[in-house]
């Protein structure tokens, strides 16, 4: 059943990504701990994990020969993702799975917001 649903959580995951540009923290990571019953910290890890591979090349090369690619800046945001997750990564042992859960559910529910209500 963990590969079937593994499978699933990935063809969600990618599909979203394509289509919205999102994936890992809005479709795998609740998916891992409800589904799963993985702690926060295992889902964000099993996340990152899968980011790793080019996973999303594809799709990105997509985007580019649409013309909706900003090379100079995804090289810039790239370089610092690689920096900012492995700050995130030595910091995130510090916080409890609970407050973690917390943290994660408050972060969403501030961008669902302001997707909504936003100009």
């Amino acid at each position: 059943m963990v590969t079937i649903g593994s499978v699933l959580i990935g063809l969600v995951a990618g599909i979203a990504s394509g289509f919205f540009g999102i994936g890992g923290g809005l479709v795998m990571v609740p998916a891992m701990v409800y589904f799963f019953h993985l702690t926060q910290h295992q889902a964000q890890g099993t996340s990152l994990a899968v980011l790793t591979a080019p996973v999303v090349i594809l799709g990105a090369i997509k985007y580019f020969k649409e013309g909706n690619v900003n090379l100079y800046m995804a090289a810039f945001i790239a370089v610092s993702f690689i920096i900012g997750a492995y700050l995130g990564a030595v910091l995130v042992h510090h916080v409890s799975d609970p407050m973690l859960k917390r943290i994660f559910g408050v972060l969403l529910l501030i961008v669902s917001i302001k997707m909504i209500l936003g100009k």
